[in-house]
């Protein structure tokens, strides 16, 4: 009787929790959904605007200056209003900068286009605080980097369907999206191109207000005592600065968002250089597509492969084959380079919810503070305006130099990097 009683509670725990991943699993997917629609926003906002690379590029660098800000305020927040108003309120701040690029287009207006891309990158930097450790910690320790990536996954599924919404719901509507590159547009085309981003961002703005309610309606669990932040007194013995494996992974994600916003959103200029693969806009988006794909089958297919083979020789094979990849796409020439930079995102699939497990792993009652750490290093991607004054002076090519240098700290981090100081405490799941 007590073992049929166990065996029950341990099937309703599973069924609980299966069922706050799946939940999760949305958030990551609108999250991801959202960022990746820049890879076609950017393009369309170069010919709109009349930017040259580096100004385009410093348009994301805005958004990833969100993360900078947001992050470790966002920790504070959340150990006083808990992760289930946290991600509420992240939803909500994102449906006001997706309500603010309506705004934007119908004006149209580049400052109110820069100042709500930063509102919804601040919304998605308090979602990333607060949903990747709970899915961390939420179950077995042994399995957190296979479940991370498992949600991460869905995330990814959520960019590459962005690429299909961004392309026929933008690219495919506008006269920009529908030339080839260097394509001059008369000031009265650029204006009507404006407006085609009114309708995407109002869907988005309607799907994230629904998510939120959803969320709010959820009843979520409350972590246990040993992922809560520290108290003054315990805090005192604790210090985030003594965990090597933390630190370096900071830099890792740093360096890994770089490589991955770069590719993302200068692929469909490079692809549609005439040295490259020749094609428009709208064309590009379709191979961009392909970039998404990989990443989204790599998540999937990384979950699995992680409870067989140990996190950090699959994050190192993998980013020995990014790093092939990026010299493809460097030194290659036609529509090889474009496949070099497509494959790329097969390797980069396991890299951020891999690098983040395992920086997180053993902290305890540090988890928040480090993975707020870790999430602000996803301002990395705010330097990716370097890549484009590369492009600007160099062409565009050579700005995946800056790549390739990413993926070789990744292998540092996977073979060496992550082994922790001291061996982590005992955690309990949930």
């Amino acid at each position: 009787m007590t073992a049929l009683s166990t065996e029950e509670e341990m099937g309703q725990h599973q069924e609980k929790y299966g069922a706050v991943l799946a939940l999760l699993a949305s958030l990551f997917f609108m999250w991801g959904f959202i960022t990746v629609i820049n890879n076609t926003l950017l393009p369309h906002l170069r010919s709109v605007f009349n930017l040259s690379y580096t100004q385009t590029t410093l348009i994301e660098s805005t958004w990833f200056v969100g993360y900078l800000i947001a992050s470790l305020p966002a920790a504070w927040l959340i150990e006083r209003i808990g992760y289930q108003k946290a991600l509420i309120t992240g939803l909500l701040v994102m449906t006001a900068g997706s309500l603010g690029m309506v705004l934007a287009a119908s004006l149209p207006s580049y400052g109110v286009t820069l100042t709500s891309l930063f509102t919804v990158s601040c919304g998605i930097a308090l979602l990333q605080v607060a949903a990747n450790p709970y899915v961390a910690v939420i179950g077995p320790a042994q399995s957190s980097e296979s479940r991370l990536t498992l949600v991460q996954a869905f995330n990814t599924t959520g960019d590459a369907l962005a690429i299909i919404f961004g392309r026929y719901l933008i690219l495919s509507r506008t006269k920009g999206g529908t030339s080839g590159e260097g394509v001059k547009l008369s000031l009265a085309q650029r204006m009507t191109d404006a407006h085609a981003t009114e309708l995407p961002y109002f869907i988005v703005a309607l799907a994230l207000a629904g998510l939120a309610t959803m969320i709010a309606l959820a009843k979520l669990p409350v972590l246990g005592a040993s992922a809560q932040r520290a108290g003054a007194e315990q805090r005192r013995h604790l210090s985030l600065w003594r965990q090597r494996h933390l630190i370096l992974g900071c830099f890792a994600i740093f360096l890994y968002v770089l490589a991955e916003i770069g590719v993302g959103n200068l692929f469909i200029n490079f692809a549609s250089q005439p040295i490259i693969a020749n094609i428009t806009h709208e064309q590009a988006a379709g191979y961009l597509f392909l970039v998404w794909g990989g990443m989204a089958v790599g998540r999937f297919a990384g979950a699995f492969i992680m409870r067989q083979i140990a996190p950090e020789r699959v994050l190192a094979f993998f980013s020995l084959g990014a790093l092939a990849s990026a010299l493809v796409a460097t030194f290659a020439h036609g529509p090889a380079a474009m496949y070099g930079l497509i494959v790329i995102g097969l390797f980069h699939s396991i890299m951020f919810p891999t690098i983040f497990a395992l920086a997180i792993k053993g902290l305890g009652p540090l988890t928040e503070e480090g993975s707020g750490l870790l999430i602000m290093s996803i301002a990395g991607g705010a330097l990716v305006f370097i890549q484009g004054n590369i492009a600007d002076r160099y062409g565009i090519q050579w700005a995946f130099i800056v790549t390739t240098l990413c993926e070789l700290y990744i292998l540092f981090y996977a073979l060496w990097g992550c082994k922790p100081t001291s061996a982590p405490p005992p955690e309990t799941p949930v």
